[in-house]
């Protein structure tokens, strides 16, 4: 447990003077109620940067997009896509604390394609600001002709409407004006609405769990060639931003696991912490080993074997790129097994009082 004490001294001069004792002693060592309020406060002010980045980013992309359909030339595209990448990182690093806080705007700006289809059904006209809306709507778009062939066949299968730029001054239009404003307005909502009373720290804590867990759903969805960032091949991009905002967002929450002691190393706040930071390690070294072909690291998640199968995948599956990333996550987030990322912080959020994640 950590105390902090400060002596109170006294000076002592001739028949006047006050003995010290242990009594004036003061102990600064805070209750649960005010770790709470440190923490809310510090959750706040910490993801406004990455709110006014996502905001900002997404202005940047409506600005940028021509308002008609010959303005969308390879250079104008560019830009976009730099706008669009920006958001997207910004939006990945707050997730796992503001998806469940915010599920709406957090499904309007993020969800995949699939995830509207399920609620809509398949949108035939992709330009404007119904059904199919958010990021990934406009990546689908901006990206259509570096999107590799293999999605466009999975999604030819699924019967959606090919992607593709803008090719009448309408769909232009649409998606400046409909489909990107529609973006910049879920991005203001975020930024308007982010305050102290708006701050669940339970919610977001238990968010940033939820989001561990979900690295291994991402890199599945791969196999199905239905992953996030598909169309510009930036999902391994996607969850290391998703790691590097957990981490960010889980250290504002260390100071108080630390005042938790106990002999119970199930208990103890700084054992927990260890297990935890540990598990982000483990993360990171999965992460870093998917690079490209010159050694950096690699925006794309590996292909899928054609045979894979997440049931029961071969051990000739298992030991392709994508196979060794796919076991290497899957062990790294198993909420069943209690050495996991996702279990000990589960026994983190018991620590401190709050419920745990639920699949």
């Amino acid at each position: 447990m950590t105390r902090t004490f400060f002596s109170l001294f006294f000076a002592c001069a001739g028949a006047s003077a006050l003995a010290c004792s242990s009594s004036d002693s003061v102990s600064t060592e805070k209750t649960d109620a005010q770790y709470q309020a440190d923490t809310v406060a510090q959750m706040h002010d910490s993801l406004v940067s990455n709110i006014d980045e996502l905001l900002d980013a997404s202005k940047a992309l409506q600005s940028s997009a021509p308002n008609d359909a010959a303005g969308w030339t390879d250079a104008n595209v560019t830009t976009m896509k730099t706008a669009w990448v920006r958001a997207r990182s910004a939006y990945e690093q707050i997730e796992g604390a503001l998806a469940s806080i915010f599920p709406d705007l957090d499904h309007s700006i993020d969800a995949r394609i699939e995830d509207f289809v399920k609620v809509n059904g398949i949108d035939t006209y992709m330009f404007d600001d119904q059904n199919v809306t958010g990021l990934h709507a406009a990546e689908r778009i901006i990206y259509a002709k570096d999107t590799p062939d293999f999605i466009k066949s999975r999604e030819s299968d699924l019967h959606y409407t090919p992607a593709a730029w803008p090719a009448t001054d309408a769909e232009a239009a649409d998606f400046k004006n409909k489909l990107c404003a529609k973006i910049v307005a879920d991005a203001q909502t975020f930024h308007d609405q982010w305050t102290p009373q708006k701050t669940d720290i339970a919610s977001a804590f238990t968010g940033l769990v939820a989001l561990m867990n979900e690295q291994k759903e991402k890199v599945n969805n791969a196999s199905l060639l239905e992953e996030e960032s598909r169309y510009s091949q930036r999902t391994m991009a996607d969850l290391r931003d998703n790691l590097t905002g957990t981490r960010k967002v889980y250290a504002l929450f260390q100071p108080w696991l630390f005042s938790k002691s106990s002999s119970d190393p199930a208990k103890d706040g700084k054992t927990a912490d260890a297990k935890i930071l540990a598990g982000f390690q483990q993360l990171d070294s999965i992460y870093a080993t998917v690079k490209t072909d010159q050694g950096a690291l690699s925006p794309a998640i590996p292909q899928p074997p054609a045979s894979w199968s997440a049931e029961n995948p071969s051990a000739a599956d298992l030991a392709t790129p994508f196979g060794q990333l796919y076991k290497g996550v899957l062990t790294a987030v198993d909420k069943v097994d209690p050495n996991s990322v996702v279990s000990q912080m589960n026994d983190e959020a018991a620590i401190l009082g709050f419920q745990p994640f639920v699949p």
